[in-house]
């Protein structure tokens, strides 16, 4: 759910970053288990992965479960933020967030050595823990290779719940790729996706969007998604 503060640094989040749309592999079910047990979650959590593994996929889905009607949304009151945009804001945007339920913040190494950024984390990490908000960071390493310079903060950093999310194998993304397209409505066969991901950048978030890219030159052209129609588009795409 977007927060007055997050629609007015116009951060919007990908509507499809839910946890139906995150395939589970056996290394990550532990942590999609935790995740969706709000009683379960720590007071600071720390994600960690590769580009591509998941980490945003999964703080955006923290933040927008569905309430339905006989479910209460457990995050009513979330905030999230990528810092790796942090030069479009001021430090002063980590106040009041203590009012909240559940803060995630995406690409915390982002701002690693920028002081005046860390003494905001620093003290908004202390305003947290006092007022018993859930905080959530996610990185692309784990917390005893992250290169704050304020010790302090970094004490505070390395003191949490810490799960890495591991890159699915090609298989998954196999599986990912083509649950994702029944979603969409549309009919991949293993053939095509195993085509795409020969051929293409194999991070979930690019695969996704090429499958986005993928159903709207299939309806322009009028053509069943086949290996010829990817070939198709890969190609126009070059030139």
């Amino acid at each position: 759910m977007l927060q007055p503060r997050q629609l007015a640094l116009q951060i919007t989040l990908d509507d499809a970053a839910t946890f139906d749309n995150f395939h589970v592999t056996s290394a990550n079910s532990a942590l999609l288990n935790y995740l969706q047990e709000p009683a379960a979650l720590a007071q600071f959590t720390w994600l960690w992965g590769a580009p591509g593994a998941g980490c945003s996929h999964l703080l955006q889905a923290m933040c927008q479960q569905d309430a339905t009607a006989d479910t209460l949304q457990p995050w009513a009151a979330s905030f999230y933020v990528p810092l790796r945009q942090h030069g479009e804001w001021h430090p002063d945007i980590l106040l009041g967030l203590e009012s909240l339920q559940l803060v995630c913040l995406d690409d915390v190494e982002a701002i690693a050595g920028l002081l005046d950024w860390e003494e905001a984390m620093f003290h908004l990490f202390n305003r947290l823990r006092e007022s018993g908000t859930r905080l959530l960071v996610a990185a692309h390493m784990a917390p005893r290779e992250a290169t704050f310079v304020l010790p302090d903060l970094l004490s505070r950093l390395q003191s949490g719940v810490v799960f890495q999310v591991h890159e699915p194998d090609d298989d998954d993304k196999l599986q990912a790729l083509r649950k994702r397209a029944g979603r969409r409505g549309l009919e991949l066969s293993e053939e095509v996706a195993r085509y795409i991901l020969q051929r293409t950048e194999r991070g979930n978030t690019e695969l996704f969007d090429l499958l986005e890219r993928l159903d709207s030159h299939s309806l322009q052209r009028q053509r069943r998604i086949s290996v010829a129609l990817v070939r198709d588009l890969l190609q126009n795409e070059t030139l």
